[in-house]
């Protein structure tokens, strides 16, 4: 039995972790729940789920009402709080194997770094946790797979599998190497849907509405994440990502649009042959085998029918009109401190956007904007995590100047 920490449980990847854990509940148990706002949500999956262990991100709402039906469902046995500290301390709880992090943001950093530091399995959703922080994360992870290995928790075989990535795109690729040496892989390829706009140039997306960027065509996701995937952001923050998860140089990792969704991301070898990882557009898939590995359980949705499938097809990516993923690629590139910058910018654009306080083409200036000043003013090696919070607070202030 696996005892699960999910954090950020209300979310999109947090429900389909909870829907899983009730699909398989002989081999997953939740044993703790934590949301930003959504309190009602979470009691009503910690009652469904007989969870004592809860925390609340926003602080404001310990002096509501809701706040006693908190405390009652930990009752005397339970870990409960509000505040980021409280979310932050479910991951050590000693009964606790994996942690699930579904938070969004950057605020999802600190609770993947102290997962890892509590000797802890993570189960990775949140991006932000390697594209801000790879430099601090995976030397952690690296020390928990030295520790699983000791203690002989891990497989007999393949990664000792301290951090599981669950976004569709790393957890395929995960899996295509799985028995392959990393010497012998010439390329990643993470595919992309292309979002919404596929197809348009520049010149079409000066008008664009929020409600309109949300309109993702394969995946439900949430609202941060789907613009994100809209402006193919979130194609340049896995590109970080796969740079940290799998040791990888960024000329040897590709973004190809797929516009099916129906291949998740390929491996290339050095001798020509190429790993596809094809599947439903599902999420439950990746989180299970996150929370299964080393083995596989029953699917927890319709396989994918090949007979139905039709065509597959294939794009480069359009980095003119869509900006954001050179950005993503240059801040990777140049490393240190400025993916940091980077993701606080582009979150700060993308919630002006959805407030409808700046343009949707506005997102990749005021993104640009912030890169170019910390690159005058110097960027630096990653350090700690006191030093990316303050660069990150100076990103969102510099971005709320620039957002357009």
């Amino acid at each position: 039995m696996k005892r699960i920490v999910v954090l950020g449980s209300t979310g999109s990847i947090g429900t389909q972790t909870v829907d899983v854990v009730r699909q398989h509940s002989d081999e997953l148990e939740i044993v703790g729940l934590a949301v930003n706002t959504r309190v009602g949500d979470m009691l009503a999956q910690a009652r469904a789920h007989n969870v004592r262990n809860l925390a609340v991100g926003d602080e404001r709402l310990a002096d509501q009402a809701i706040a006693s039906e908190v405390r009652e469902q930990a009752g005397a046995r339970g870990v409960w709080g509000f505040g980021m500290d409280a979310v932050v301390d479910l991951v050590r709880l000693p009964e606790a194997d994996v942690v699930v992090n579904a938070l969004v943001g950057a605020a999802g950093l600190r609770a993947s770094y102290e997962t890892l530091r509590a000797g802890k399995v993570l189960a990775l959703a949140n991006k932000e946790s390697l594209v801000v922080g790879g430099d601090l994360i995976m030397p952690l992870a690296a020390r928990v797979d030295a520790q699983r290995r000791a203690a002989g928790t891990a497989p007999a075989v393949g990664p000792a599998g301290a951090l599981m990535p669950i976004d569709s795109e790393h957890g395929a690729i995960y899996q295509c190497l799985l028995g392959e040496s990393e010497r012998e892989v010439s390329r990643l390829w993470v595919t992309a849907s292309g979002g919404p706009f596929r197809g348009r140039k520049r010149a079409d997306l000066g008008g664009i509405t929020p409600a309109q960027a949300l309109k993702h065509p394969t995946w439900n996701m949430g609202a941060k994440i789907s613009i994100d995937s809209s402006t193919l952001m979130n194609k340049g923050l896995e590109v970080i990502e796969a740079h940290h998860l799998f040791n990888m140089p960024y000329d040897k990792i590709s973004v190809v649009v797929q516009p099916q969704s129906a291949i998740h991301s390929m491996v290339e070898f050095t001798d020509g042959s190429v790993k596809a990882h094809l599947g439903t557009t599902d999420m439950r898939i990746p989180i299970q085998f996150a929370l299964s590995y080393p083995q596989r359980w029953e699917a927890p949705v319709e396989p994918l029918d090949f007979t139905k499938l039709g065509s597959l097809e294939f794009a480069p990516a359009d980095t003119d009109t869509f900006r954001c993923l050179e950005l993503a690629r240059h801040a990777g590139g140049v490393g240190g401190t400025l993916p940091c910058v980077m993701n606080a910018a582009n979150e700060v654009a993308v919630a002006a956007f959805l407030a409808e306080q700046g343009s949707y083409l506005g997102i990749a200036e005021c993104v640009e904007a912030v890169i170019d000043a910390h690159e005058r003013e110097g960027v630096q090696k990653v350090e700690s995590l006191e030093q990316l919070q303050a660069l990150d607070a100076w990103a969102r202030e510099t971005a709320r100047k620039s957002v357009r």
